[in-house]
């Protein structure tokens, strides 16, 4: 049997500014997506007939990415993450499910993170119809820090070049990582789900329209772009401070945009007690918020006191990888 696991992920700063080619900055999380994979007399997927019209994510990998033409497979799926909540879980299926099948037809072999990467991406893409950051599946992937942008941002490695084409016209992003200070261990993220989706289409599509009839709103997206910066540069020597400062400041951006709500802010306002700094996390509208503290069992515990369900996490979590009898 071939397992493999890929994390979550949770964007620290730049949602939404990078739909206009500002950088975002995304973390790997503890949580993630376990995949298993063996040979079996029929098609299954968690004990059920497998059907190929219902998850797009695995029926890409299958068919159009490996071409699998072997005998049926008994696929098992183990989430902890949150779904439809900003984390990336389709994302970290798609990349346990490739790195599984990559165990299992070519045993023995590495994984390349940047291949799987990119398989993610493109079935990212065929799910969402053609539309799709890389965010999700290079951090997913890559794992640690990883800021995506039009182009290479100072204070970073880039590691490669990702495209689509889209039904708006060819996109392009440079992914790049930040190698974190190996000295963070009193860093911690504690992510506080809202109960409610994040509608990511309808949030983006609202904060267009908003930059329409308010073109004023066009600095708060320049805001956004140097709050990322100075918050990764924070980020890259250390100075948790000051990126709890930024992940604020960043917050307050993003609510004059309109995509935060009652229970984000509720979230927000208790974690704040205990953290260093916290603010949503995606797309906003539901799903989840991030906080940045030395003391995560305590923001935990006002989160979920606040009405949420609290996961905690390293800042900057391994990449997808393969797990050794199920560990």
């Amino acid at each position: 049997m071939a397992h493999a696991f890929a994390p979550g992920k949770c964007i620290l700063f730049g949602e939404h500014a990078v739909v206009y080619g500002h950088p975002a900055v995304a973390v790997a999380i503890d949580s993630g997506v376990e995949v298993s994979i063996e040979e079996s007399e029929r098609w299954t997927l968690e004990g059920l007939p497998f059907d190929s019209s219902r998850h797009p994510h695995i029926s890409h990998i299958l068919d159009e990415v490996f071409q699998y033409d072997g005998p049926s497979l008994r696929m098992e799926v183990k989430s902890s993450l949150f779904s439809s909540a900003g984390l990336g879980s389709s994302a970290a299926l798609s990349n346990a499910m490739g790195a599984a099948l990559h165990s299992h037809l070519r045993p023995g072999q590495p994984l390349d993170p940047i291949e799987l990467a990119r398989m993610g991406h493109s079935a990212e893409a065929r799910a969402q119809q053609g539309r799709a950051s890389p965010i999700d599946t290079a951090t997913s992937a890559l794992g640690g820090c990883v800021v995506v942008s039009g182009e290479q941002i100072e204070g970073t490695r880039h590691v490669f070049d990702a495209s689509l084409t889209t039904p708006e016209g060819e996109r392009e992003w440079a992914i790049n990582v930040v190698d974190l200070p190996e000295d963070l261990g009193e860093a911690w993220l504690v992510i506080g789900y809202t109960g409610d989706s994040s509608p990511t289409g309808k949030m983006v599509a609202g904060v267009a329209s908003l930059l329409k009839e308010k073109p004023g709103l066009e600095a708060e997206m320049s805001a956004i772009d140097r709050i990322t910066r100075a918050g990764l540069t924070a980020l890259s020597v250390g100075n948790l401070e000051a990126v709890g400062m930024a992940m604020d400041a960043c917050h307050e951006r993003l609510q004059r945009l309109g995509v935060s709500s009652p229970a984000l802010e509720g979230l927000v306002e208790a974690a704040r007690q205990h953290a260093l700094g916290a603010k949503l996390t995606g797309a906003g509208g539901g799903g989840c918020m991030v906080a940045l503290t030395k003391n995560p069992k305590r923001v935990a515990e006002v989160i979920e006191i606040a009405g949420g369900r609290p996961l905690i996490s390293r800042l900057g979590a391994p990449g997808v990888h393969l797990l050794e009898n199920g560990v």
